[in-house]
């Protein structure tokens, strides 16, 4: 998919998505590093269930008390098997979620704008599928394929090649992520292939958007 002309904003939004265990974290911090003020789902997701918080009441209510840890606090490794394993119950989850973390994502951005970050990155393993993708100037997807995911997943994580799938299962297929994609990110070699694929594509975000030079 072709970047879409949007002229030359004073904020760049890099959406950063990616299938499950393809390295995005690895990217992120590559980015943070060249000077890009990342947006970063998995904590804005953990502040909208922090005891006493809507989200977290919505949550128990839906899925009952045993998703709660005797602290008060969500059980994410119990209500995450759960999701994993029935699909009406993960769409009832992001249900619930996807639309307070879209928000506050999305107010994150204005701020960076109001403060005039050159580069912001929102970076969200389910970007596209909060419908993301018209917030931000230019998508990039890490890919590495579905057996190097699972691989990735059963030794980095502990679990079976089954609870692997399922996960890699409950995102949308690398096909779905590369066709709203801008650039597809290609981690299925060595560290040093994907700095050196991450330097190439930097490259040709900053002589795509004037402002980026500031961060160069």
């Amino acid at each position: 998919m072709a970047a879409a002309d949007h002229g030359d904003p004073a904020t760049v939004v890099l959406g950063l998505t990616g299938g499950i265990a393809c390295g995005k974290s690895t990217v992120a911090g590559d980015l943070s590093r060249r000077g890009a003020l990342l947006i970063d789902a998995d904590v804005i997701a953990r502040q909208v269930v922090q005891p006493g918080s809507p989200g977290l009441a919505a949550v128990a209510e839906r899925f009952g008390a045993g998703v709660l840890l005797a602290s008060g606090e969500l059980d994410r490794a119990r209500l995450g098997a759960l999701v994993f394993a029935d699909e009406a119950a993960r769409r009832d989850l992001n249900a619930l979620l996807h639309p307070q973390i879209r928000a506050n994502m999305l107010l994150a951005v204005q701020k960076a704008q109001s403060a005039r970050r050159p580069l912001c990155v929102l970076d969200a393993a389910l970007l596209l599928e909060m419908g993301l993708r018209d917030a931000c100037h230019e998508v990039w997807t890490v890919e590495c394929g579905k057996a190097l995911q699972v691989a990735r997943l059963v030794a980095r994580n502990g679990l079976t090649p089954q609870a692997a799938a399922q996960r890699v299962d409950a995102q949308w297929t690398a096909s779905q992520r590369q066709a709203l994609a801008d650039v597809t990110i290609d981690n299925r070699g060595t560290l040093a292939e994907l700095a050196a694929t991450l330097e190439a594509a930097w490259r040709e975000l900053t002589g795509r958007f004037a402002v980026l030079a500031a961060v160069d």
